[in-house]
């Protein structure tokens, strides 16, 4: 990370300055709203966003223990430098630079002391803020992005967080750099320069998708996300039969948990990215019609042109002189 930002983000805060003096628990009104009485585990985003914002950030206080709690907001952390031990619904979680972790609002976290030089910085999110940055992430539909919007912002979930290992990818990194300059500056058009940012690095996410930990204990979603992951890879010659004997399961089991997860089957999920990728190839090049059905999957290209007329009302060439 670069220096100068690092150096902003390592100065000492009141906060932190009163543990270092001898307090040896949070202050709980920076966190907790007044009416809430001391067994109260629920940090409320009316103490920690400031007034009107769908999005905030601040450093992640340092040298004490923060107690097991809740957030009324989405929140994700960004490790910027060193490592922070966190335990969410029961599993232990170490970040490590550049790692990113995701939290829903229903995650239960705890987090061990962060020493001098292990800098953090959380972002607090109110949900309704994916509402704007979804558009910003383009018209095409992605079953990948909104399964991961989903597990942040959906009430009861088999689990309550997504954790990227995405510290070796490039853009992500800049990405997070601009996103923490932009906030700690403020300067004029940072709330749209904020939502670009999010909507960015949600499409670098999705790119990435081999990186995302999904919990161990929630075998349904790790099954969704690796059938996303497979399409958006694979979707040329992907097949239910092929997915489910690489995992090792049965294909009634993996199609009833993929319909139960995003609400589509997986016959109407590879479709979707099949004819996805045949709109992208249609706009920008100059490749035949019968040559883009083949490269997306289909061999037959009456049934393509069928289908495509079907799901868009409009033959591909039609598609393509628009």
């Amino acid at each position: 990370m670069n220096q100068v930002l690092l150096d902003k983000l390592s100065v000492i805060t009141e906060e932190e300055q009163s543990i270092l003096d001898g307090n040896k628990v949070i202050n709980r009104a920076l966190y907790y709203s007044p009416e809430a009485s001391k067994s109260t585990d629920e940090i409320d985003s009316a103490r920690v966003l400031k007034n009107g914002r769908l999005i905030d950030m601040r450093p992640h206080v340092r040298f004490i223990h923060f107690p097991k709690h809740t957030h009324n907001y989405v929140e994700f952390i960004y490790m910027c430098s060193g490592s922070t031990r966190h335990i969410v619904d029961g599993q232990e979680i170490t970040l490590h630079e550049g790692d990113l972790l995701f939290l829903n609002q229903h995650a239960t976290q705890e987090i061990y002391p962060a020493g001098e030089k292990d800098i953090a910085v959380n972002f607090m999110i109110l949900p309704e803020f994916f509402d704007v940055v979804l558009p910003i992430m383009g018209a095409q539909p992605s079953a990948l992005r909104d399964f991961i919007i989903s597990c942040l912002t959906k009430k009861d979930m088999p689990s309550n967080y997504l954790y990227f290992s995405v510290s070796e990818i490039l853009p992500i990194q800049n990405l997070m750099e601009n996103l923490i300059w932009n906030m700690l500056d403020a300067e004029k058009n940072s709330r749209t320069i904020n939502q670009a940012t999010v909507g960015l690095l949600f499409l670098n996410l999705t790119n990435h998708s081999e990186l995302i930990h999904v919990p161990s204990n929630s075998y349904e979603q790790v099954i969704t996300l690796k059938a996303l992951s497979y399409i958006d890879t694979s979707y040329k010659t992907a097949s239910l039969k092929h997915f489910a004997e690489t995992e090792k399961a049965d294909e009634y089991t993996v199609s009833r948990i993929i319909k139960k997860e995003t609400g589509h089957t997986f016959k109407e999920l590879l479709q979707e990215k099949r004819l996805e990728r045949a709109c992208t190839l249609l706009t920008r090049s100059k490749v035949s019609i019968a040559d883009i059905a083949e490269s997306v999957g289909y061999e037959n290209t009456s049934f393509f042109h069928r289908l495509f007329k079907r799901v868009y009302g409009c033959s591909p060439r039609d598609y393509r002189n628009r």
